[in-house]
């Protein structure tokens, strides 16, 4: 299980470099990266959705799973663990090199969370290490957010770092499960469960750049809808 562990150690190094280091980090670079990465997750999200099979049952469940979330309010949850993982890690640690507000914090701590963890890179990436064993594709992920991670630690301090354990108990969750998920799937449900996901890519990288402020973890419920209505949708014969 080599990408689930490289990756999530590329977060924390980059947040703990980010954050102990970060005032030496020219400041151009600390405003312009971030719209790198924000449009970096536009393109990955387009280049996830042109390889949808079934749009209908992509968009349905993209409208179900955001109700579902938001009823459930799952992006009030991240805020909350948020919240709780910032304030104990303020006082284990000094301050971030540049303070935010709050709602600047969180606004960016649950886009990263959507970015490092259901990215549909990580997620066929360790898929893919679970069913061949090779780990190329999370170690390229690893790659990107090493220097993704550096720069928002500027500001979101070692919380950042922490971010790492969910991205791996979903990596690790993915690598043990592929080999008996993938039997029970077909490329199109592959096809359309890619495309699910660059939608939520799609709306973090507008919501990074803040053109639009997307409800992305309540986009969540969507990826766990969109294979079996793919299913569904493609055995009724549409």
């Amino acid at each position: 299980m080599i990408g689930p562990i490289v990756n999530s150690s590329a977060i924390i190094l980059g947040g703990a470099a980010g954050a102990l280091f970060g005032k030496r980090i020219p400041k151009r670079l600390k405003e312009r990266l971030p719209l790198v990465f924000g449009c970096v997750s536009i393109g990955l999200g387009v280049s996830m959705i042109v390889k949808v099979q079934n749009l209908p049952a992509v968009v349905l469940s993209a409208l179900i799973g955001t109700v579902i979330g938001e009823l459930l309010k799952w992006e009030e949850g991240i805020h909350f663990l948020a919240g709780k993982t910032k304030g104990v890690v303020e006082k284990l640690s000094h301050p971030p090199a540049e303070a935010v507000s709050h709602e600047e914090f969180m606004e960016s701590f649950v886009s990263l969370v959507i970015l490092f963890c259901v990215s549909g890179t990580g997620i066929f990436g360790a898929m893919t290490e679970g069913m061949t064993g090779d780990p190329t594709l999370l170690l390229v992920k690893s790659f990107m957010d090493f220097p993704t991670a550096m720069i928002f630690a500027i500001t979101l301090g070692l919380s950042l770092a922490f971010i790492a354990i969910p991205q791996f108990l979903i990596q690790a969750l993915l690598f043990f499960g592929a080999a008996y998920l993938l039997p029970l799937t077909n490329e199109a449900m592959l096809a359309d469960f890619s495309a699910a996901g660059g939608l939520i890519m799609l709306a973090t990288g507008f919501k990074i750049c803040r053109i639009v402020p997307f409800p992305t973890a309540g986009m969540l419920p969507s990826l766990i809808l969109v294979m079996p209505i793919s299913a569904l949708w493609t055995g009724l014969g549409f």
